[in-house]
């Protein structure tokens, strides 16, 4: 079984679906805040004498900032995946995986102050590269930077949930190449609307079952 029709079946066969709700649902409120925001500043960032000059240049900012602000949305899939994630490993784990399943020791703070930090460090390099929009390479730069971030990331809270983040991280730069893959094709569903939405859960199953084939392939 592939690994995306795997990933896909998991949400009915873990019970992922309500997750999936208020997991999309917190998606579309985070969208609606970045959106206010963008226009917002756009609308209020220039203030000229001539009307067409104002008019003109509002659009242009507003042009920019909504699509590089459309690629920045990724980062943000980190913080909503983050308050579901010990969750949805359970369940992933007690129906794929049950002679994994750990203790139900929680670690949701510890685990969420993380994720808000990953956050605030992927924004500050998305905002970094947004000059390089205005040289139409900011598209193809935002999907590499985002898709090692994601990757990366993901795993590691997959993996971390067992081995700790340390051997996690070791883990993963051994098979880089299967992490990156993996949050490559996370941060291309972040930009596809509707499919955007499922995106955190879908995150974390992918690299629960990729851990898992890594795994047991070891083995």
């Amino acid at each position: 079984m592939g690994m995306l029709t795997k990933t896909l079946k998991t949400f009915t066969r873990a019970k992922l679906l309500s997750l999936v709700f208020y997991s999309a649902m917190l998606a579309v409120a985070v969208i609606l805040i970045l959106a206010g925001s963008i226009t917002f500043i756009t609308a209020n960032l220039v203030q000229l004498e001539r009307g067409w000059l104002d008019t003109l240049i509002n659009w242009i900012v507003a042009s920019v900032t909504g699509v590089a602000g459309w690629f920045m949305l990724p980062v943000f899939v980190v913080v909503i995946a983050g308050i579901f994630q010990e969750v949805t490993i359970q369940r992933v784990e007690q129906t794929y995986y049950p002679e994994h399943t750990r203790s139900n020791k929680q670690h949701f703070w510890p685990d969420l102050q993380h994720d808000i930090r990953f956050t605030l460090k992927a924004l500050f390099l998305n905002i970094l590269i947004l000059p390089t929009y205005l040289f139409g390479l900011g598209f193809l730069i935002s999907i590499c930077l985002n898709s090692y971030l994601l990757g990366r990331e993901f795993f590691e809270s997959a993996a971390g949930y067992h081995m700790g983040k340390t051997e996690a991280r070791q883990l993963g730069r051994l098979h880089r190449k299967k992490v990156y893959s993996g949050g490559l094709i996370i941060t291309l569903l972040t930009l596809i609307p509707i499919f955007n939405l499922l995106v955190p859960i879908f995150a974390i199953v992918w690299m629960v079952h990729e851990y898992h084939r890594i795994d047991n392939a070891s083995k």
